[in-house]
């Protein structure tokens, strides 16, 4: 696996409204109606990068989740990163957020 280059990161960005690169990295942070839905999301989130075996630096502030990745062994943003990404984005399905 590949580091992507810069445009290709602005271009698959483009695809995933909310996420923005800072530095090596991708980064959303997702809003919830309460600390029981984020928690709710954290774990779904926990299930989906166990299966992709690729993590996310997850963040919990009360109604707040903020997402990281970056493919860390690589020193950068790889397919794999934005695969993640897309599924995070996927899983706030019938979650109540703000």
């Amino acid at each position: 696996m590949s580091l992507l280059k810069p445009a290709e990161v602005a271009r698959r960005l483009k695809t995933l409204p909310g996420w923005s690169r800072k530095g090596r990295s991708i980064r959303r942070t997702f809003e919830f109606e309460g600390f029981p839905a984020a928690i709710t999301f954290v774990n779904r989130v926990a299930r989906a990068a166990e299966r992709a075996d690729h993590h996310p630096d997850i963040d919990v502030r009360w109604n707040k989740v903020t997402l990281v990745l970056s493919t860390h062994s690589k020193g950068g943003l790889t397919d794999l990163d934005f695969a993640m990404a897309g599924s995070c984005s996927r899983i706030l399905s019938g979650l109540k957020v703000r």
